[in-house]
């Protein structure tokens, strides 16, 4: 008997096909490139070999098992790199596990708060400056034991030393890592299956192989035992207690972004289910307690291998899971190969890692984006202070830079030209802090004279509307004029009227665009008062060149209906279009109109526009009315006759009429679209617009505008068309590759 607990059948069938062939194989691959890069991890900083290789095991075991995120890997980062290292020099490596388990602990409280998100508000800049700061220090450090020496305890001490250790060069130490780096560098142009090998785990095979024919001394690195024998637990600190929590604050940061930062990224590299960030948060916390614990090095989410992870084609957690898996039975079984590998291979590997952390895309998107200065100081921060220091420092500079682009206004008063009139426009946020530009510009307005002020602002606090009013008042009281324009979304009525806030764009666009419901007396003088003082400046200096004559790109025959507005929806302006509108946007054949007839003729002979347009809509009245039958009498049935072919072409199935009802339209819609259509055979076959098409290209095009979405239709002689934008399909096939 089956209960609500059994399986569904083939579900098994299901989960051991996928495992087996695509996530133990993708498990294997992941595994290789794994190895090394937790090997050269530990080396680096300055941990013990094997806590390299348990955080290696607890970062895809444990994550793996409870993680948020299906396809990302968990590890030791270099990213950590250099904070570890500090940590070690300040504390020592027991102390350093201990660390490692608190910083574990505030993660798993971050993902329990459910803050996983805010983690990721942090300007990307910083994020980028920060991995290339680490990158740089680390290639410093590793580029000392690649020439056979030891690395020292700052950047700065590493660079001095540099000359020094060249001229004591180790050169079995440094011809191993050279190799390394060569095919580390070179390892993209391999053939394509040869390719497939991971290039971490080639280099330090074949380095390793070289290492035990070429004649020297090489340094090679050194396992106490088993992975087993290193395991120990921490130590708790002697005193200190604020440095250490501020240690351990610094790591828990940095590996929640990394994890985060990394977890976004492998969303984007697969269309499996989206991470969930507070469990992942809390599965990092839960796996760096475990790695601490047992003498293992802090866990975040590696790009490097998840990405790995994803090209090889694993579906399922089971993938990071295994990976942790195989690192284990390696260190348990082959300790023994671990001890042949040379720790200058190790530093050559470490050296592209770090180079590679310093991306020059990053590079041109802050040079283009004007975050420039925040990149290069935090970069050097990180490099020649420490992680922290640097990564706060960065957000102090991007916070300052964002306030300043933010609160920024720009205020000009100037003579127009010709006139004995003035403009000061006033563009952006205008605050207290602009008073100093405000009077300054002001002061340049001479008394006695007419002023335009034109206010273009979002944000208006009490000091500059005090100071802009008081300034008028005074203008005004010694002979001059002020008139006020406002174009902005922060009115000046409202800075007395409560707190100063930010204004809405869409609340502006509204005021404009919305029909006119609220208010007493006529709508048209009020509208008209509303044009004056909001608008009529804006169109003023575009309307001054069209005043005498026109010069139209297209004919726009459309429909009375009050809800068309054709330069709303075609986003056109003054002296765009020549517009023809009637009930039913028709075009009476056989001339039988004249108005229509000499709008046509006037457009396409004496203003020669090149686009000839009939637009339909949806709930058109005319069409309703039409499906009742056309009505009968003068004044309105007279004209609707002029739809009798319309009518009759949808009963009979027109093309158009079939595919907007395949598209969900209803009845009267459809016939508006067979409409158009039907409309378009008469313009082509008119002999003033066969004669414009023939002689001078003029196309003739149909449009429907679905009032409801706001959206527009291209009508074509045998159907619809989505209008695309090919700006957003740019964007769309750039955000996937």
């Amino acid at each position: 008997m089956s209960t609500d607990t059994d399986s569904p059948p083939g579900r098994a069938d299901r989960w051991s096909s996928t495992l087996l062939r695509h996530d133990l194989p993708a498990s294997i691959v992941v595994f290789l490139v794994a190895l090394p890069l937790s090997l050269g991890i530990a080396v680096a900083s300055g941990a013990p070999i094997a806590a390299g290789l348990i955080a290696a095991v607890v970062g895809g075991v444990v994550v793996g098992l409870v993680g948020g995120s299906v396809l990302q890997v968990s590890g030791p980062a270099a990213g950590l790199t250099v904070v570890v290292a500090e940590t070690i020099n300040q504390f020592g490596w027991k102390v350093a596990c201990f660390i490692t388990v608190a910083a574990g602990l505030l993660q798993i409280l971050f993902g329990l708060s459910r803050i996983a998100r805010a983690a990721l508000a942090i300007a990307p800049v910083v994020v980028h400056a920060m991995l290339a700061g680490i990158g740089v220090t680390i290639a410093l450090q590793q580029l000392h034991v690649l020439l056979g020496g030891a690395s020292h305890s700052t950047a700065w001490k590493n660079l001095v030393e540099l000359p020094n250790e060249l001229l004591n060069l180790h050169g079995d130490d440094f011809f191993i890592g050279a190799v390394v780096i060569a095919i580390m560098l070179t390892w993209k142009y391999v053939p394509g299956k040869l390719r497939a090998l991971p290039g971490p785990l080639v280099a330090i095979v074949i380095a390793t192989g070289l290492s035990m024919v070429v004649p020297g001394n090489v340094e090679r690195i050194v396992l106490s035992g088993s992975l087993f024998d290193a395991i120990g637990l921490p130590e708790m600190p002697s005193g200190g207690w604020g440095a250490v929590a501020l240690a351990a604050l610094t790591i828990a940061l940095i590996a929640s972004v990394e994890s985060l930062l990394s977890a976004v990224a492998v969303d984007k590299m697969h269309t499996g289910p989206r991470t969930n960030f507070d469990r992942e948060l809390m599965a990092q916390g839960a796996a760096n307690m475990t790695s601490g614990l047992l003498g293992g090095l802090p866990v975040t989410g590696v790009i490097v291998r998840s990405a790995t992870n994803v090209q090889a084609g694993a579906r399922s957690r089971a993938s990071a899971f295994l990976h942790g898996i195989w690192i284990l039975v390696f260190s348990v079984a082959l300790v023994g190969v671990v001890q042949q590998i040379p720790k200058s291979a190790l530093a050559g590997l470490l050296i592209v890692i770090g180079i590679q952390l310093v991306k020059l895309a990053h590079i041109r998107l802050a040079r283009r984006t004007g975050d420039l200065l925040v990149y290069v100081v935090t970069v050097l921060a990180v490099v020649f202070l420490n992680l922290l220091e640097g990564v706060l420092i960065g957000l102090l500079l991007a916070f300052a830079l964002l306030l300043w682009r933010v609160v920024r206004v720009n205020v000009s008063a100037d003579p127009v030209i010709g006139t004995d009139r003035w403009m000061v426009s006033i563009d952006g946020t205008c605050t207290f802090l602009a008073l100093p530009k405000l009077s300054a510009q002001l002061a340049k307005v001479p008394e006695g004279s007419t002023v335009l002020v034109e206010m273009s602002v979002d944000f208006l606090d009490h000091a500059a509307y005090e100071a802009i009013h008081d300034w008028a008042s005074q203008h005004e009281n010694t002979g001059g004029r002020v008139e006020f324009v406002e174009l902005g979304s922060a009115p000046m009525a409202d800075a007395l009227t409560g707190p100063p806030v930010r204004g809405r764009s869409k609340g502006l666009l509204d005021e404009v665009l919305r029909p006119w419901r609220e208010g007493e007396g006529n709508p048209i003088t009020t509208g008209v008062r509303a044009f004056h003082r909001r608008n009529a400046h804006v169109v003023r200096p575009h309307l001054d060149e069209l005043r005498d004559g026109q010069n139209p790109h297209s004919l726009f025959l459309t429909c009375a209906d009050s809800r068309v507005v054709p330069n709303l929806i075609t986003n056109t302006g003054p002296g765009d279009l020549f517009t023809i509108r009637n009930v039913g946007n028709l075009v009476p054949p056989d001339g039988r109109d004249a108005s229509v007839e000499a709008a046509l003729s006037f457009a396409l002979e004496e203003l020669e526009v090149d686009h000839v347009v009939v637009c339909g809509h949806s709930s058109c009245g005319a069409m309703k009315a039409l499906l009742s039958g056309i009505p009968e009498g003068p004044g309105l049935g007279d004209w609707l006759a002029n739809a009798g072919s319309s009518v009759d072409r949808w009963h009979r199935g027109h093309s158009v009429g079939q595919a907007a009802a395949a598209a969900g339209f209803g009845p009267a819609d459809q016939l508006a679209m067979v409409n158009v259509a039907v409309q378009l055979e008469t313009l082509r076959n008119h002999p003033v617009v066969r004669d414009a098409m023939l002689r001078r290209g003029v196309a003739v095009s149909g449009l429907f505008f679905d009032i409801g979405t706001a959206r527009v239709i291209q009508i074509t002689a045998n159907g619809l068309s989505e209008i695309s934008d090919p700006d957003l399909s740019v964007l769309a096939a750039s955000s996937m590759s």
